[in-house]
C-alpha cells in the first residue's frame, strides 16, 4: 500500500507509520463505527492511555467536556463530525487516565473512500499545558503589577505616589512616631490605617480621634480618661482612647487644631509613655504609637507661637507628605475605576466606565477637595448615569463641568448656572440641619456645600453637642 500528497509524492507504509508516531501532536483515529483503530505515542502521553488501552474503546473515554459546543456523544451517529465534516481548532480539557483534567487544542475530519463515503475519522490533539500555564503566569504578573499600584486601600501608579508607598513601608517597619501631611480629601487616614495594618501592631487595635471634633476639656477626657466626679457629669470612672489603643496604635487627625493644654499633656505622654486619668494623680503605662495627621502648615503654627516646637519635633520623627490630586493626575483614572467599581457593587448598576470627554474633563479639573471629591463625583454621577452605559459629562458634578457641556461627539453647549455660592449657617440652622441628618456630620456637609471638618468646626465654635441631647 502507498500513499500520495496533492503532488503525487509516494509515502510508503513504513514511513507513514514513523511519521505518525514521531509527530509531537496527539493523532489518533476513528473507524466508521467510532472506534478507535490508531493512537500515537504522542497521545498515550497526553492521555495517560497506552494504545493497548485505547484500541478498540469509543473517544467518549476521553471524557471531553466539549465537541461541537456539547458533551462527547456516546454513540457515533449522534456526533457532530458527521454532519459537518469537520471540527475546526477548539480549546476543551480531557480527562488524563490519573483522573485529573488536560486542556488541549482539537482538530477532526472525516475521512472519506473514493465514493465519497466516510469510513472514519482523524482527529489530533495538541497539549496546552504549558500555554495554560504561561497564561496563569501572565495574569498572575498582571495582578502583581496592579498590587504594585495599590497598598491597601492607596491607590496610585504616579512617581509621587511611590514615594508614599515607599514611606507607608518604611513607616511600617518601625515603631517611630509619624507625622502624615497633605491637603484635605488626599487620604490621609487611608495612610494611617496602611502603617498600622502593616506593622507589628497589627493585631491591636487602631484608635482614630478627630482633634477637632470636641472641645478641650471633653478632648482631654476622651484621650486620658476620667475618673468618677472628676467633672460635672462624670458619673463613673472610664478610659481614655490612650488606654482603649494599648498594643495599637491612636491616629490623632487634625493635630494642628489642639489646645496649648492639650499640646503640653501630649508632650509628656510622647516623653514618659504614661497617663493621668482626669482627676486623678495615679500614672498609668500605655504603649501604643503615635501618628498624627494635618492639613496645617505645622512649622508655620509654630513660628506664630500657635504650637510648641518641643512637640513638633516629637511628632515629625518620620513626616509624610500626601501629595494632592492635581500634582498626581496620572493617577485619576486609576482611582475613577476603583471607585466605579465600588458603586457597581454597591447600586448594582454595570456602569461599563467612563467615556473619553468626561475623562478629559476630569484630567482638567483642579480638584481642590482632592480624592474625596473624586470620589463624591464618581457617586454623584452614579445617581444620573443610566444602568449598562457609561458615564458622561452631563453626569458629573456641576463644578466639574465648569461653564461648558462637553458630549461624546464633541459638541459644547453653553451652562446656564449660577455660580456656587456657600450658604452661611446659624447656630439654629445647623442644629435643625443636624437633627434631618440623623446627627450625621458628612450628610449635613454635603446638604450645605461644605466639608465635614467645617461643619465640626461650626459644632466646635458654637457649642454644639456631638449628639442629641439624652442620647
Amino acid at each position: 500500500m502507498e500513499f500520495h500528497n496533492e503532488s503525487q509524492f509516494i509515502i510508503s507504509p513504513k514511513f507513514a507509520v514513523m511519521l505518525f508516531e514521531a509527530m509531537a501532536e496527539g493523532v489518533f483515529a476513528l473507524n466508521k463505527e467510532g472506534e478507535i483503530i490508531s493512537w500515537n505515542p504522542a497521545m498515550e502521553k497526553i492521555s495517560g492511555y497506552s494504545a493497548h488501552e485505547a484500541i478498540g474503546k469509543k473517544c467518549s473515554m476521553l471524557n471531553l467536556n466539549e465537541c461541537l459546543g456539547k458533551a462527547c456523544p456516546t454513540d457515533m451517529s449522534e456526533c457532530g463530525i458527521l454532519k459537518y465534516g469537520r471540527v475546526k481548532s477548539k480549546e476543551c480539557w480531557l480527562r488524563h487516565r490519573d483522573g485529573h483534567d488536560v486542556p488541549i487544542m482539537k482538530n477532526a475530519r472525516v475521512v472519506k473512500n473514493d465514493n465519497g463515503e466516510i469510513i472514519g475519522v482523524v482527529e489530533t490533539v495538541s497539549d496546552l499545558t504549558e500555554l495554560q500555564l504561561a497564561r496563569q503566569q501572565l495574569a498572575e504578573a498582571s495582578r502583581n503589577l496592579r498590587e504594585l499600584h495599590r497598598l491597601d486601600n492607596i491607590i496610585g501608579k504616579s512617581d509621587e505616589m511611590k514615594k508614599v508607598f515607599t514611606a507607608v513601608e518604611a513607616a511600617a517597619a518601625s515603631d517611630a512616631t509619624i507625622l502624615i501631611q497633605g491637603e484635605s480629601g488626599t487620604g490621609k487616614e487611608l495612610v494611617a490605617s496602611a502603617i498600622h495594618h502593616n506593622s507589628q501592631r497589627a493585631k491591636g487595635p487602631l484608635v482614630t480621634i478627630n482633634c477637632s471634633a470636641l472641645p478641650e476639656s471633653l478632648l482631654e477626657s476622651e484621650l486620658f480618661g476620667h475618673t468618677k466626679g472628676a467633672f460635672t457629669g462624670a458619673v463613673r470612672d472610664r478610659i481614655g482612647r490612650f488606654e482603649e489603643a494599648n498594643g495599637g496604635t491612636v491616629f490623632l487627625d487634625e493635630i494642628g487644631e489642639i489646645s496649648p493644654l492639650i499640646q503640653v499633656k501630649l508632650l509628656r505622654f510622647l516623653q514618659e509613655r504614661e497617663i493621668e486619668r482626669v482627676g486623678e494623680s495615679v500614672k498609668r503605662p500605655v504603649d501604643i504609637r503615635i501618628i498624627t495627621a494635618t492639613n496645617k502648615n505645622l512649622f508655620s503654627l509654630v513660628k506664630r507661637g500657635e504650637f510648641r516646637q518641643d512637640l513638633y519635633y516629637r511628632l515629625k520623627v518620620f513626616p509624610i507628605h500626601v501629595p494632592p490630586l492635581r500634582e498626581r493626575k496620572e493617577d485619576i483614572p486609576m482611582l475613577a475605576e476603583h471607585f466605579i467599581a465600588i458603586q457597581n457593587k454597591k447600586t448594582s448598576k454595570k456602569i461599563a466606565g467612563i467615556s473619553a470627554n468626561t475623562m478629559r474633563l476630569l484630567m482638567d479639573y483642579n480638584w481642590p477637595g482632592n480624592v474625596r471629591e473624586l470620589e463624591n463625583a464618581i457617586e454623584h454621577a452614579f445617581v444620573l448615569c443610566s444602568e449598562n452605559s457609561t458615564i458622561s459629562p452631563f453626569d458629573l458634578p456641576v463644578e466639574i463641568r465648569k461653564a461648558e457641556y462637553y458630549t461624546d461627539q464633541g459638541a459644547v453647549f453653553p451652562l446656564q448656572a449660577k455660580p456656587f455660592i456657600r450658604p452661611s449657617l446659624t447656630r439654629d440652622e445647623l442644629i435643625k440641619l443636624l437633627a434631618e441628618c440623623d446627627w450625621n456630620k458628612a450628610e449635613a456637609a454635603r446638604r450645605v456645600g461644605v466639608s465635614r471638618t467645617a461643619i465640626w468646626k461650626y459644632m466646635k465654635k458654637w457649642d454644639i453637642p456631638l449628639k442629641p441631647q439624652g442620647e
